[in-house]
């Protein structure tokens, strides 16, 4: 209930954030953010300190916001369902195959599981640096 108090609030705040600065600064954050946590969360030992990452991680998925936003900068309008259908497919399957694969790692030792989490925030960190700021680029792109 904390999670969905504080993002009603600050959600509408991140996306004006993310509307300023820019989906590539704003992914930047979120996966230093998310590396951080999972680090975090692989090393704690106290419930309390666990409590409070896990509201501080639900404010990073927050911006994840600004995967949307620039994914309807870029692409063409015509291309939005059949893209969304197909993410949609991609995520369901990764939401299957992820947690039965981390749950037989968690089997062996838990903080692997999220040093995996921190790894794949890394590669997304390294992702988001191509993510296009040029302004006319982007004006231009479903051209």
């Amino acid at each position: 209930m904390i999670n969905h108090v504080i993002n009603f609030f600050l959600a509408p705040k991140i996306g004006v954030w993310i509307a300023k600065v820019g989906e590539r600064k704003a992914l930047a954050l979120e996966y230093v953010g998310l590396i951080t946590i999972f680090v975090g969360y692989a090393l704690v030992e106290s419930a309390n300190v666990a409590a409070a990452l896990y509201v501080i991680d639900h404010l990073f998925f927050a911006m994840a916001i600004a995967l949307k936003t620039y994914f309807q900068k870029i692409a063409d309008p015509k291309d939005i369902a059949s893209s969304a259908g197909v993410s949609f497919s991609i995520n369901h399957i990764a939401a299957v195959v992820i947690p039965a694969t981390f749950g037989l790692i968690w089997l062996y030792d838990h903080s692997l599981v999220f040093y995996a989490g921190a790894f794949i925030a890394l590669l997304s960190l390294v992702a988001s640096r191509f993510v296009n700021t040029d302004k006319y680029a982007l004006s231009n792109a479903s051209d």
